[in-house]
This record gives structure tokens, C-alpha cells and sequence, in this order.
């Protein structure tokens, strides 16, 4: 199937991975990058595309985190910065040939079906290009569009507003008294950045509270025995890894931060070994949530009130596809279903990588997902049924509602399961191939067009 024409969107990792695996099954691949580099968010300093701030680093270790077939470099410590991973996938992608293959400053704006493929409709410049391929893999991540307060906190601020996505570094916090709202691992990243630079201590405010993980445990990175559990139920895991956690640290309510709304392995952890250091020195003091803003103070919802200069909102990201209509997305995005989270039941050549929100690292994820999509797209993969890829799309669904709740239960994985099972589901689909089941068709009319 060499002549199977396929567009990967976006360079991040999930794309470099992607490209990386269909150019070694022969297929013919263009990547359409909107920046000026490969690496997406771990994209050096001075590419605008990306949010990657100063003291950056990986949340899961080295070893945990590496593609497989290209491991990161012994010497480095085991958690790099983003500049060294932002180099590692720069050259994992001129390794494997797939630079080249990359058109820069390429930003797609449409992705539609039609009669011959898909048509992708890319702009460099002024001037809009369209081409039509085969397939599409859609790989442009989902940390771009920065989510705010829906609805907005009650009041006036005076002072400066700013979301983690636009934060570089900690001078911005100079001599100012600064709250930032949220849990996860950038707020408290730059809770702690500015802690050394803002006038007092820095306020943390949260509704709900998480586990916090330090990066290491028992002299060892702390995801480090996270293989050796995956072959326990969830459950027992969970209860094995919080004994561990408050033998360690404690809970979290020791340093006054919100009791967590769920266990550990339910909610996404915080992974940071700096912020309870800054809390119990009294450089960074919990708050609740908030209640309003109130000119130049923050009153919060157990009636107490600061004086505040700048709000940094640590609350997330959107997810957005902005070049596909909702023909294929449907009314939101992060509901979209998909067979092990890669392929569209409507039409699988259009197929997703790096559309998850995994327990663990990211790069061994889209890894397994681009062997997925390159062996379907060269036909050595083949899917099941639509009823069967239906029926499991649904049991996966309900399986993350037990354990996460309603958010985002479409786009949960569990990290270990998930990068054993997909092996073991490429080999059944090269057994249902070599059966003789249907493949994949790149120039039929979806169902959905």
C-alpha cells in the first residue's frame, strides 16, 4: 500500500510518532506543522505555539517516558527539562527520516471528506493550499486552547489576569502578590516559581483538592513500579499506592490544601516534589476557592480576603479540532467516540493520536496508537466489525464513568492496560486480516459525509 497518501496534522509528539510508523510500513506521509519546529508544546523557547515555560520539566520518568525503539540518553537525569525533550523529539524526528517530511508554518484550517479522500485545506502564509489525501491523522494535541472560569468569578479585578498557558517565567511576578488558581501540575509549578520572587507568599486557591506525588518515592522515580502494579485490579492498586503516598508525605490537608475529591488513580495526581517544601516554609499558603474579586482582593469562600495583584488561572484547556466541523466531532469533542481511542467509527481513515487523558506518560501512548493507524492504513490491520468496535467503545466508556466520574470519561485511559492491550489488539487485527476482513477503504464515501 505504498501509495497510500495519508496527512499527518501537527508535529508534536503524538505526529513525530505517527509519521515515524507509517513511513517505516511504506506509507506516504506529509506533516502539517503550524510552528516553526517539531516537539509541539516541548518546542523550544521563542516558538509562540507553545507553552512550555522556563523551569519545565517531565512529570513521569525517563525510563517511563521514552519511546521505546528510541530510548533517552543514560546520562540525563530522570526527570529532563523541556528543553531536552524538546531536542530528544527534534531528533527522534530527523532519526527516523520524518523531518523531512514536515511542511512548516503549514496551519490547517479545513479537513473535509469528499469523493476521492480527504481534502485538507492548509495555509502557509496568505495563500491557502488544498491537497487530498487518503487518510488523515489528526495529531495537533489538545493543550492549546486555554479554558478560563465558565462562568467568571463575581466582580472587578484591578490587577493583571493571566492563564498557565501564557506564563514563560517568574519575573512577570516581581514584586507582586500573587494568587494562582488551580491544582494540577503547571499551578503548582508556578505557584512555586513565583514564591521566590513575588512580594510575599503566594496564594493557592482550589475548590477541590488532588493527591500530590512527589517525583520520587522510596529513593526511586515514583512511577517507577507502576509496570510491576498494572497486573493488579485498579482498586488494589489504588489502596497499595496511597498507603505508600501517606507513609511518604502524609495527606494533603496536612499542608492545608483541600481534601481530594477521589483516590488516588481516580483524579489525575499532582507529580511535584517542590510545592509542599514551599508550603510548609510558608512561601506558598492554600486557600479556598473563591467567592469573588473585589477590585484589588480575592475574597474567598471561607470569608477571609487578600490583597492581590496578579491572577494566574491554572484551569485547563479546551478541547478543539478547529478544522473538522461537528459531522465528525459531534457536539463536543472530548465525547467523541472512538475505537481504542485512535479510530473513527464513521470512517477509520480518520483516525486520532494523543486524543487521551492518560494515568501516565504521553509518548508510549501515541507510540502504540501510530503502530495502530500505520498498520491499518498499510493494510496489515484489520478493524472488527462496526457493531463489535461500538459495543467496546461503550464498555470502555462505562468503565471510565465507574472509575473517573463525568469528566472527560471518553478520553480516559489507564496507562499500563492501555499500552498492553494495544499490541495484543494489533495482533488480533493482523489475525482478522490475514482472515480476509475488510481493511480499510480510503476512497470510499463515509457514511458520515
Amino acid at each position: 500500500m505504498g501509495s497510500t497518501k495519508v496527512a499527518v496534522i501537527g508535529a508534536g509528539a503524538a505526529g513525530l510518532a505517527s509519521a515515524k510508523a507509517l513511513l517505516g510500513e511504506g506509507v506516504d506521509v506529509t506533516v502539517l506543522e503550524r510552528g516553526r519546529r517539531a516537539g509541539g508544546l516541548w518546542a523550544p523557547d521563542g516558538d509562540e505555539a507553545t507553552p512550555a515555560y522556563s523551569s519545565l520539566h517531565l512529570n513521569t520518568s525517563k525510563g517511563r517516558t521514552e519511546f521505546t525503539d528510541y530510548p533517552m540518553p543514560e546520562h540525563w537525569p530522570d526527570f529532563p527539562s523541556a528543553a531536552l525533550v524538546g531536542g530528544y523529539l527534534a531528533a527522534y524526528a530527523d532519526a527516523f527520516g520524518v523531518t523531512d517530511r514536515i511542511r512548516f508554518g503549514s496551519e490547517v484550517t479545513a479537513v473535509r471528506r469528499c469523493h476521492t479522500g480527504w481534502e485538507v485545506t492548509s495555509r502557509r502564509g496568505t495563500e491557502p493550499t488544498t491537497d487530498v489525501y487518503d487518510a488523515v491523522v489528526v495529531a495537533n494535541g489538545h493543550n492549546r486552547e486555554p479554558k478560563w472560569p465558565d462562568p467568571a468569578y463575581p466582580g472587578v479585578f484591578d490587577g493583571m489576569q493571566m492563564h498557565a498557558h501564557d506564563y514563560r517565567s517568574p519575573e512577570i511576578f516581581t514584586g507582586r502578590r500573587v494568587l494562582v488558581v488551580g491544582m494540577g501540575n503547571s499551578a503548582m509549578d508556578i505557584a512555586v516559581d513565583a514564591s521566590y520572587v513575588s512580594a510575599g507568599p503566594v496564594l493557592l486557591s482550589a475548590r477541590h483538592g488532588t493527591h500530590i506525588v512527589p517525583k520520587y518515592l522510596l529513593g526511586r522515580p515514583a512511577d517507577a513500579t507502576g509496570g510491576a502494579l498494572a497486573v493488579l485490579p485498579w482498586r488494589l492498586r489504588q489502596k497499595v499506592a496511597e498507603a505508600v503516598l501517606r507513609l511518604a508525605v502524609g495527606r494533603p490537608e496536612k499542608y492545608g490544601l483541600p481534601r481530594p475529591a477521589g483516590g488516588l488513580f481516580q483524579n489525575h495526581p499532582t507529580i511535584s516534589d517542590t510545592i509542599l517544601h514551599r508550603l510548609t516554609h510558608g512561601e506558598v499558603v492554600a486557600r479556598p476557592g473563591i467567592e469573588r474579586l473585589d477590585g484589588g482582593r480575592a475574597v474567598f469562600t471561607d470569608g477571609t480576603a487578600e490583597d492581590v495583584d496578579v491572577v494566574v488561572w491554572a484551569t485547563g484547556y479546551h478541547v478543539t479540532v478547529p478544522f473538522l466541523d461537528g459531522t465528525w466531532l459531534g457536539e463536543d469533542p472530548e465525547e467523541m467516540p472512538l475505537y481504542q481511542r485512535v479510530f473513527h467509527l464513521a470512517d477509520p481513515t480518520l483516525a486520532f493520536v494523543g486524543l487521551m487523558q492518560s494515568t501516565g506518560a504521553a509518548l508510549p501512548v501515541v507510540e502504540a496508537q501510530a503502530e495502530l493507524v500505520a498498520a491499518h492504513l498499510a493494510g496489515r490491520y484489520a478493524l472488527p466489525p462496526p457493531d463489535e468496535q461500538l459495543a467496546a467503545v461503550r464498555r470502555a466508556r462505562a468503565a471510565a464513568v465507574a472509575r473517573w466520574g463525568d469528566r472527560r470519561p471518553a478520553m480516559r485511559i489507564d496507562f499500563d492496560r492501555y499500552v498492553t492491550a494495544l499490541p495484543r489488539e494489533l495482533r488480533a487485527g493482523v489475525r482478522r486480516a490475514a482472515r480476509g476482513a475488510t481493511v480499510h477503504t480510503p476512497n470510499a464515501k463515509a457514511d458520515a459525509s
